[in-house]
């Protein structure tokens, strides 16, 4: 500078009106540890804290813009501000960009309670929801690092001022989003970030589109969950399945990335062939078998065993064990493969009957009553059922249990085979000859019998004669005298003698008169047709009537304890 420009410069300066809180220039004299002393062309300097200085590069003889704060402390020295300076400056010019709608630059400088510190020339707030799209976990992250904003807030009294990233972000996300919309293309493979996952499927960050990648469409094999597949934050490349331009969504498929191991899986896994896979699955109606990647089959329940009964597969398969099995069919628009275990041995059922000949004798132990019958085991996994109709010829037995035990051995005879529902049918009464078939040798009518009464009914009683067989008399056949109840006349375990008045060989029934027991030819032949001339009636006359609630009511050859009591008309 010569010596016309400073004295100029000297004469600006003595005119120069100071006023405390006004920005002025001055020239930074001396750089000081502490402090940076600067002339703005008072009569002193000023020091302006080194702090105010950051991230600067500056040197002596720099002019500088600061505020005027004081002219005088209490050292005498001008008070400037560097920093205040440049917020007054800056204040303007946000106020101005925040009107016009524009974006600021600025950098992170700390983390504070709901939110981050931002400088933008100024101090501004950044709230944590206004952060990102998605929340960020830890805000330590942003410090110190240079971003744009939008200024959704300025409040000139308080001088505050409130930021947001995420409409930024959004903003550049919707014209991504359009551009990506207005060139991608059915059948298109793309790339994309997995920005989040559900259990139906995983949203995938497609340069500010999201597009859904649904969990049937990661595999061809069976996936429980996504996660399974895929993390948050993984780069997935994808095909583009379905594009809805209006509505904004975009359909993603994983698995139409390799090909459909589906196709021509009849050629690879025709019906009968053996194979061997990992078990994937347990479920109670069976197993899922993976026979290659992306193609299971099932073995149902009922395809594990022949002749084991099986109610859980989880008793005898395990999770990840190697299995052979058979293939029984395939269904390849359901994709769905049907295994057996059980095929991969002979059927024990396929010859049964040449070792279990109808007609032949056999020998077992029971294994189980029901209500219907018992079961009796022939050899591993092979059962025989006898049906209580087939336990006796005479007796009516209501449970098995009256007569058998569980456990206990026995011999039966094969009464039918039925290998297409693997049943086979036993009985043991056969290892008789049927008593009933030749009853009427053996009792006519008028013939004089003795026996047991078994049991007393309000109708009558039950006479057991021998081979078990019971005949019934009829409380009209009791006494010449009229009976009131049966009770009155019998109890059950007398020993009486009665006629037989009635033989019935196809409905396997005799009918009994003990008042005839000491009638001549002439009475018995009248008592005989008076008897047949009864019918049902409400009293309980009638012995068609009487048998049938015997069949009801009542098991022939129980014998009294197991007789109901009679009840009291």
């Amino acid at each position: 500078m010569n010596t016309t420009e400073e004295l100029s410069a000297f004469i600006d300066r003595s005119f120069t009106t100071y006023r405390e809180g006004s920005i002025v220039n001055g020239t930074i004299l001396e750089i000081k540890p502490q402090v940076v002393l600067v002339d703005i062309g008072y009569k002193s300097e000023g020091a302006i804290p080194i702090t105010e200085f950051e991230d600067e590069e500056f040197d002596v003889g720099d002019e500088i813009e600061v505020l005027l704060e004081r002219l005088e402390n209490d050292e005498g020295m001008v008070v400037l501000s560097k920093e205040k300076a440049a917020h007054k400056q800056n204040w303007d010019k946000i106020v101005e960009v925040y009107q016009d709608g524009g974006l600021v630059r600025g950098k992170v400088k700390s983390v504070v309670k709901g939110g981050l510190m931002v400088n933008v020339g100024v101090e501004a707030f950044l709230p944590g929801s206004q952060i990102d799209i998605i929340p960020p976990k830890d805000l330590a992250e942003y410090v110190g690092k240079v971003f744009e904003f939008k200024i959704v807030k300025v409040n000139d009294d308080r001088k505050n001022i409130v930021l947001s990233r995420r409409e930024v972000i959004e903003q550049e996300r919707a014209e991504l989003r359009q551009k990506f919309l207005g060139e991608v293309q059915v059948g298109d493979k793309v790339s994309g970030m997995v920005k989040n996952i559900t259990d139906f499927g995983v949203f995938v960050d497609l340069s500010g589109m999201d597009g859904l990648l649904h969990i049937t469409d990661m595999s061809w094999g069976r996936i429980s969950h996504p996660s399974e597949m895929i993390a948050i934050g993984q780069t997935v490349e994808v095909m583009i399945l379905e594009v809805n331009r209006e509505k904004e969504r975009v359909s993603l498929g994983l698995k139409q990335m390799a090909n459909n191991p589906w196709e021509k899986i009849e050629d690879r896994y025709p019906v009968g062939q053996h194979l061997k896979g990992k078990i994937t699955k347990l479920v109670p109606y069976g197993a899922f078998v993976e026979i290659e990647e992306g193609v299971e089959g099932l073995i149902h329940v009922s395809e594990l065993s022949w002749t084991k009964r099986i109610t859980r597969p989880s008793d005898i398969l395990e999770l990840d064990q190697e299995i052979g099995a058979v293939v029984l069919g395939i269904n390849k628009e359901e994709q769905k493969i049907s295994l057996g275990v059980r095929q991969l041995e002979p059927n024990p059922w396929d010859e049964v009957e040449d070792r279990y000949p109808v007609g032949s004798q056999i020998s077992g132990k029971i294994r189980n009553l029901t209500a219907y019958g018992a079961f009796v085991e022939l050899e591993d996994g092979i059962d025989g059922m006898i049906h209580v109709s087939d336990l006796s010829w005479t007796r009516k037995i209501n449970h098995p249990s009256e007569i058998l035990k569980k456990g206990e051995d026995l011999e039966a005879v094969v009464i039918d085979i039925d290998k297409t529902n693997q049943r086979i049918s036993l009985g043991i009464k056969q290892l008789e000859n049927d008593p009933w078939s030749e009853i009427d040798t053996r009792f006519k009518v008028g013939d004089l019998v003795k026996g047991t009464v078994a049991k007393i009914a309000s109708f009558g009683a039950f006479v057991q004669l021998q081979d078990d067989i019971d005949g019934l008399v009829h409380i009209s056949q009791l006494s010449e005298d009229h009976v009131t109840r049966v009770k009155d006349i019998l109890k059950v375990g007398d020993d009486v003698e009665a006629r037989v008045i009635k033989v019935d060989k196809v409905e396997r029934r005799i009918g009994l008169s003990i008042k005839a027991a000491n009638y001549d030819q002439e009475q018995l032949e009248k008592e005989t047709k008076a008897f047949e001339a009864l019918r049902p009636s409400a009293d309980l006359v009638g012995l068609e009537h009487a048998f049938n609630l015997a069949t009801e009511d009542w098991s022939p050859g129980q014998g009294g304890d197991a007789a109901p009591a009679e009840k009291d008309e």
